[in-house]
């Protein structure tokens, strides 16, 4: 957890994370681009970002030592 291949990881988790909330709130909600709430979309992702940094310092104990993954050899 204390290196930058851990949080370039775990960015790219989160990032990733962000625009698949964000997509799905498009989606979901069947609203035109121009009628979707952006500030309440970009929340909700952004919390979903949050949540998988979370699970990412969680994932340390868990898989390869000092890897955001739960599974082994998955980086």
């Amino acid at each position: 957890m204390w290196t930058v291949e851990f949080w370039k990881s775990a960015g790219e988790r989160a990032v990733r994370t962000f625009a698949q909330v964000l997509l799905s709130m498009i989606v979901v909600g069947e609203t035109g681009f121009m009628d979707v709430d952006w500030g309440q979309a970009g929340s909700v992702a952004g919390l979903a970002a949050l949540a998988s940094v979370l699970m990412s310092v969680v994932a340390t104990g868990v898989g390869d030592k000092g890897s955001p993954a739960f599974g082994r050899g998955d980086r």
